[in-house]
Order: C-alpha cells, then structure tokens, then sequence
C-alpha cells in the first residue's frame, strides 16, 4: 500500500511541476503573438491557456477575453476575423470597413502578419536568455581564486579544509586559478590524502585532506537511475559490484564494464552507510570531438568534497554567459537532431510528453535553480521546434508569408487545406513517435 501511495505521489508531483513548466512557456509563446499583434494593430480576441472547457475567464477594457481552460496543454491567441485559433483561415470580413479589416489578421499588413507570427518563438528565446541571465546573478560564479565554500559530510577524520580557505597551492605545486587546480589535481589521483597550502585569516598554513577526485556525487541526472534509487547530491560511494571505490573516476570504468547488467552500489551518506542496486541505462554522451558515442550510464555527475565559493557577477557578465550558454544549447540541438537523422544516435534520445513531464518533475526534485535551468532548455526548445517551416508551426505560417512577399498574393484556400492537414499529420506523427519513445526506450 505504501509503495501505490508513493508511486501516486510521485506521479502527482510529475504532472504538477510539468504544467507549471508548460504553462509558463506556453503563456509566454502566446503573449509574444498577442502583445505584437496588438502593437501592430491586430485585435485579440481569445488568449488563452488550455484547450477545452473554459474554467476561468475575463474580458480586459480592448475586449479580449482571458482564459484557462481545462485541459492545459498547450494556448492559443484567436485573433479578430480568424476562423480558429490557427490564423490561417479567415472567417468572412466583407462586412466589415475598411478600418476595421485593418484590425483582422488577414487584414492587417504582411509585415505586421510576419511580426505578430515570428514573435512567439522569439518570445521564447527572451524567456530562456532571461532565466539564464537570472540564474547568474542570484547564483553567481565560482572565484577565480580555488576557494573552499560550503563542506560537504565526507567520511574524513581530522583536521583538513575550511570554507574560507583560498587554495595556494596542492602538494607543493601551485594553484592560482580553477583551470590550475584541476591540473594539478589530475597529477595526484593515485592519493587519496593531499597536502593543501591554504591562506586562512591572513595567514598561510598546511593541512592535509581527501582528493577532490574522491568518489562524490557532485549532481544527480535527471531521469536516470540514480536518481530513480533516490541518491543524492554529496552521497560517497564506496564499493561498486564489491569493488573499492577510491576515485570518482573508477566508478564509470566499473559500470561500462557490467554492460548494462545491474550495479550494486554502497553508499555513505551523514554517516550512515546502505547498499543500493542500479541498471545502467544506455545514453548517447559527446565523445570529445564533435560527434556522440553510447555509454552505460548510472546518471551521476562527480564532485568534490566542498563545493566551490562563489561571487557575485554583474550584469554584462550575465548577459555575456546566457548568450554563450544559449548559443550552445542551440548548436547542441541540431548537432544531436542531425546525428539521430543520420542515425549516428538512437532515436531513444527524442522525449514525449510523458519524458518532459518526467524531466520537469525530476528537476523540481533537485531544486529551484535545476527547474529554473530546465525551463529555460525547454523554453528554447519550444522556440526551436516552432520555427520549423512545417505549416501548423509558426515556422510554416511564415513561409506562407515569404510566398506572399515574393508572389504578391497569399496561398490558395485549397492549397492552405492540404498544407494545413499535411502539417497537421506530421506534427501528430512526431509527437506519438516521442511517446513511443517514451514508453519503449528506458
């Protein structure tokens, strides 16, 4: 009984956090089209959140009604003279005058068409530059300097490391910035004991502590079985299939060994130690030099014995890093979507439904700044897979307006049926293919 309550639990907690995430990127998408069309001059009629059955709604002074309907994935804006909430077809505006055409999607100039079109996915890429940004300055930087923050429980006894402590240098050899120290770490991974030379409250002194390549879990993946076992970040783990684990480093090496037969883990954690058995699950990871290769994976980052100090940055440097992180993440995307067409990675790798509502639960589990970091990767994504030129898209919307521009009219009704079903069927044929994914793929 305990077990169903829990799996209920758990599953509630996934569909809470998932429509929390969805709701957000998808108000956002949606206000980008309303709030530039209405700069543009095309009226709003219907914003909402969810489709079906209306549960909430009012009507603002400029007579557009918001709403949250009931089933809440996904939006939409309907704008005036529209037949649905696609904008494609436009409902009979003879009647109307001339002014008030001008209002009407269909209407409205092509510029304005194109504007309030490209300014959902845009909007969705302000969201992610925006919680990037944010993130950086409410979490800050590590220092340039090796400085001790926060100690994490380590089954270590006697005197070593203490936040506050500025890392000199590590068995004699020094270490003016992180890049340093983690080179100079490398040289020493044969020892679990190092000598470190710290400056403390103006004074330089020698004391001795673990190897920051011990075996600590530094994050836990999100959707992976570590994070299915309930391990944690800071937990040390001590044996593998029986084995001593004295570095972090050994414990992938055990793990690609097994070739995805069960790992059984002991664990350390606040002093208590407990046994844990873990299935690998196979993962496509970057091999180091521009392509992917498969990997057993337990889903467990490294980390150290404290974690990093960190300071404060201000604002161009938190622009600066959300627009190197984005960028990133975008080159990541079509890297990885060009290498599963090629078939150079498993199609395993494209999530559902069921796989992001499974991610956005899982890193609320992990905190406020793992959301926040999630939201933002999906925000982009959305943005993204938006802009693809598949009509149903905003992506396909546009290049219905290219045409117009280049041919000076707009696509026949025929022609926009056929488009409109034939975008229709792919975009449905691609998200059941993510949930096959979902449930056929571990």
């Amino acid at each position: 009984m305990e077990a169903i309550v829990a799996a209920l639990g758990g599953t509630a907690w996934t569909v809470v956090f998932f429509v929390i995430a969805l709701s957000v990127i998808v108000f956002v998408h949606e206000y980008g089209h309303y709030i530039v069309g209405r700069w543009s001059g095309i009226h709003s009629e219907v914003f909402s959140i969810g489709f079906g059955p209306v549960l909430f709604s009012r009507t603002d002074r400029r007579g557009t009604k918001w709403q949250v309907a009931a089933i809440p994935f996904g939006g939409y804006v309907k704008f005036l003279g529209d037949v649905d909430a696609s904008s494609v077809r436009s409902a009979d505006v003879s009647g109307l005058s001339a002014e008030e055409r001008r209002h009407t999607m269909a209407g409205a100039p092509l510029w304005a068409r194109a504007a309030t079109v490209a300014a959902g996915p845009v909007f969705n890429f302000i969201l992610t530059f925006v919680l990037l940004a944010g993130l950086a300055l409410a979490v800050g930087v590590p220092r340039e300097e090796p400085t001790v923050g926060a100690l994490r429980a380590f089954p270590y006894e006697g005197p070593s490391l203490v936040e506050g402590d500025v890392i000199l240098a590590v068995d004699g050899q020094p270490t003016p910035d992180w890049a340093t120290f983690n080179q100079v770490v490398d040289t020493v991974q044969d020892r679990t004991v190092l000598t470190y030379r710290v400056r403390r409250g103006g004074e330089e002194l020698d004391v001795a502590g673990p190897n920051p390549r011990a075996p600590v879990v530094g994050e836990v993946q999100i959707r992976s079985a570590a994070m299915d076992a309930g391990l944690r970040e800071g937990d040390v783990i001590l044996k593998a299939d029986g084995k001593d684990v004295r570095f972090f480093a050994e414990l992938p090496e055990i793990v690609a060994a097994g070739k995805g037969a069960p790992v059984a883990l002991t664990v350390w954690r606040d002093g208590q130690t407990f046994d844990l058995s873990l299935t690998p699950r196979i993962r496509t990871v970057d091999d180091g030099s521009g392509g992917f290769t498969e990997r057993y994976l337990l889903g467990l980052y490294s980390g150290m014995f404290f974690e990093p100090a960190v300071r404060s940055v201000g604002p161009w440097e938190a622009v600066t890093g959300a627009a190197q992180s984005m960028w990133l993440m975008t080159t990541t995307t079509f890297s990885g979507l060009w290498h599963m067409i090629q078939g150079a990675i498993s199609s395993c790798n494209l999530s559902g439904a069921i796989g992001m509502a499974e991610t956005a639960g899982d890193a609320a589990r992990n905190g406020a700044e793992s959301f926040v970091g999630m939201l933002a990767i999906l925000s982009l994504g959305v943005g993204i897979l938006n802009l693809f030129p598949i009509p149903v898209l905003d992506g396909g919307h546009l290049v219905f307006h290219a045409y117009e521009a280049v041919t000076r009219h707009k696509p026949s009704e025929r022609a926009l049926r056929v488009l409109m079903t034939v975008g229709l069927t792919l975009v449905l044929s691609i998200m059941l293919f993510g949930l096959s994914r979902d449930l056929l793929c571990h």
